[in-house]
């Protein structure tokens, strides 16, 4: 067993969530370079090292880390080059030698005991003195905490999550009550807590527990749609996530929890349900605003239909009668929803409804829930259009209760008269809350959606609420117009939509059905998007898009990631690759923004590599290439559309990769909203309750030119048969029936 001694020079690798680390050891005679689980270790530190030395087949003799001690250093040589190698902010050479010409191998001493004594030296005030006491107490600090949190198994990331949160007082709340991390930590759930409290030897029953397991299913239950749980549904959840008997009795723990106010009961139909407050709130708040906003306004007929006709004959167009009441109401109501599949005329309905607002005066809005949406609208209507979150000038800030703070609301509502939001069916309740209250009456709201589409990811089912609440003017467009009725994309989707049969061996241009066995599929889905599909539909390989129906399993979109990353990105010395739990990054790889992060900052270069733009905000579904990894800085950089061509950089660092996943395949719900050239669904079997009607109906619409199929064809049949769509727990049409009396 070898022992030796230095500073970091550089930590070449690390993982964030074990620790596992690559450094360069400078000692007095050599750099060693040494691996091993580094926790609390950085750039700069003076480290004792206990290991094995090994020979590398590529990188050659290293140390392997048997134990490790972070040390001070004791003469003053190392001290001074310990505080010149940057470790504390505001400290470089200059300085650092006039402090150890002052305080020699005291310096370590004064810096944590008596740090205003640096102010004696020329160029330090008093608060710089007290700041460096200050970092040098909190790097010890940060390190004990570290140490401490890893014997309970807590990765580096979430470690320091922890300390930020609490700092000293992470030890109290630990001991007392470890399901407090998972209530005020995001990334800290239950199991992690749980873990935590049984390493402390807490109580398998305690309330502490079962509390924290029944807001526990509340939000894992919100994060599969629901806005609340029927009482009996919650018990059973919550008792198996505990682990306990279902015969166990939690009332009173439900009870506790309603009277702090974490949870709110109520009736429906003669049935106790439980919801988050938030939640709740939210639902009354959205029918109370829909409420108000729907006005009615004074309109002549006859005037109406010389505008609509002074419209179709600039465009060159003939509206039917449905679409014509489309546009009609959309100007005799504050609220309209207009709903309709593919090829029914929405987008020629709504290009009316925008020139005839223009041909009012009008100031008109246009916005989607996703970039993607948005661009799209953009490129059907010729106005721009802007996500949701733009429009509503999105902070950055976090609240307690939400996601983000957005500038616009009911103190500063958005300045329009028209606003058109498509792809409402992705639109969750906390979005839907922040719009409904950034509009004021007098502005028309029309929403415009496939009812039939999936719902959103998030809590709700807003609009088909809306829609069965029937307190609303809903127009239905459901007529396949003749352009529409040559694509096959187009006939089929309304077919699944029916449950009609579909023939998908029947040859066609845009509707293509690949037969294979279950084990045979992905053999084929490679040739399809390396070459034939690609190739027959003119784009690259990564412009067709696998959807499938599950994450998990043979043909999930985790499994589907690490083959097509293999064969369409494969390993390259020239591209540098970086691990991160059970991914690797490589530079080149196809990337999804996997949940919303309106704090991460973007920049818009010119072609001529100035700085164009600027803002905050990347969304759950933006889809992106990873232009660089910088393995010294620890940082990706990844590129996304924009607009006109545009592209929109972003720079992860280390702590925010958890945001991004692989997106060769994606799930058909992370799809919502999207369009793509060509798309490939492989059929294998899975379960029921996820295969069904809905589900292939939202996967067939979202291609734009080709629909490729791969598998079983009795998987397929057995989708369009089952048209029992999962169930959504939302109360928001029987509020909006309450309040629209």
């Amino acid at each position: 067993m070898d022992i030796v001694e230095g500073f970091v020079e550089k930590i070449v690798y690390q993982n964030e969530d074990n620790g596992y680390t690559v450094l360069e050891l400078e000692t007095d005679d050599f750099v060693s370079s040494c691996t091993g689980y580094f926790t609390g270790v950085s750039e700069g530190d003076y480290i004792s090292v206990q290991g094995t030395v090994t020979v590398h087949p590529v990188y050659g003799e290293q140390m392997k880390m048997q134990n490790f001690a972070i040390k001070r250093p004791t003469d003053a040589a190392s001290v001074e080059r310990y505080l010149s190698s940057g470790a504390i902010k505001g400290i470089g050479p200059a300085m650092a030698k006039k402090i150890i010409k002052e305080f020699g191998k005291d310096t370590f001493r004064i810096l944590e005991e008596e740090p205003h004594q640096l102010s004696k030296i020329k160029g330090i005030s008093e608060n710089m003195a007290l700041d460096f006491g200050k970092q040098v107490r909190e790097k010890k600090d940060v390190r004990d905490a570290m140490m401490y949190l890893q014997q309970y198994g807590i990765s580096m990331n979430l470690a320091l999550k922890i300390y930020d949160r609490y700092k000293i007082e992470m030890y109290g709340i630990l001991e007392n009550n470890p399901y407090k991390l998972a209530e005020d930590i995001s990334g800290i759930g239950f199991k992690t807590a749980d873990e935590i409290a049984k390493k402390m030897g807490i109580a398998g029953d305690s309330d502490f527990r079962i509390e924290s397991a029944i807001v526990y299913a509340m939000q894992l239950e919100s994060g599969a749609g629901n806005v609340y749980l029927p009482m009996e549904s919650l018990k059973i959840k919550a008792l198996d996530i505990l682990e306990l008997d279902r015969n166990a009795d939690i009332s009173t723990n439900i009870s506790n929890l309603a009277f702090e106010k974490k949870l709110i009961i109520k009736k429906l139909d003669d049935t106790d349900i439980v919801y988050l407050p938030s939640y709740y709130y939210m639902e009354i708040k959205v029918a109370g605003l829909l409420n108000e906003l729907n006005v009615q306004y004074d309109t002549d007929e006859k005037r109406m239909e010389e505008k609509i006709k002074a419209v179709e004959s600039a465009g060159d167009i003939t509206l039917d009668d449905i679409q014509k009441n489309a546009v009609k109401e959309a100007v005799r109501n504050g609220i309209t929803v207009i709903t309709g599949g593919p090829g029914t005329g929405k987008t020629t309905t709504i290009n009316t409804i925008i020139k005839y607002f223009e041909l009012e005066g009008a100031d008109i809005r246009l916005a989607a829930p996703t970039g993607r949406a948005a661009k799209r609208m953009s490129e059907t209507t010729g106005y721009e259009a802007q996500t949701l979150h733009r429009l509503l000038e999105i902070s950055g800030a976090v609240s307690e209760d939400e996601d983000a703070s957005f500038g616009r609301d009911e103190s500063n509502p958005i300045e329009a008269d028209v606003i058109v939001v498509d792809e409402m069916s992705m639109v969750d309740i906390f979005l839907m809350k922040s719009l409904v209250s950034a509009v004021c009456p007098g502005t028309r709201l029309i929403l415009v959606g496939d009812a039939n589409q999936l719902p959103s990811v998030g809590p709700g089912n807003v609009l088909k609420d809306i829609i069965e609440s029937e307190k609303f003017n809903v127009v239905k467009l459901n007529k396949i117009f003749r352009q529409a009725e040559g694509s096959d994309i187009v006939v089929n989707a309304h077919r699944i939509n029916e449950g009609e049969y579909v023939d998908i061996k029947k040859p066609s241009k845009d509707f293509l059905y690949v037969n294979r066995s279950q084990d045979m599929i992905m053999g084929a889905m490679l040739t399809l998007i390396k070459d034939k599909l690609s190739r027959y539909v003119g784009v690259s390989p990564y412009e067709v898009q696998v959807l499938t129906p599950t994450r998990v399993g043979a043909y999930g979109s985790v499994r589907l990631n690490e083959i097509l990353q293999e064969n369409l990105n494969p390993p390259d010395r020239k591209k540098r690759e970086k691990i991160y739990g059970d991914y690797v990054f490589r530079e080149g790889d196809k990337v999804m923004q996997i949940k919303n992060d309106y704090q991460i900052e973007w920049e818009v270069k010119s072609k001529y590599g100035f700085l164009a733009e600027s803002g905050t905000g990347v969304f759950n579904g933006d889809v992106g290439i990873i232009e660089e990894i910088n393995t010294f800085s620890n940082e990706i950089t990844v590129s996304f559309d924009y607009d006109a061509g545009r592209k929109k950089t972003v720079v992860y660092t280390a702590e925010q990769l958890d945001e991004l996943e692989l997106a060769y395949a994606i799930t058909i719900h992370k799809s919502q909203g999207s369009e793509y050239p060509a798309i490939i669904i492989p059929l294998a079997h899975g379960p029921r309750r996820l295969m069904n009607r809905n589900l292939i109906y939202t996967a067939v619409t979202r291609a734009k030119s080709c629909v490729c199929m791969v598998g079983v064809a009795d998987v397929f049949y057995g989708m369009v048969e089952n048209d029992r769509e999962q169930e959504r727990y939302s109360t928001l049409k029987t509020r909006i029936k309450e309040v629209c009396q």
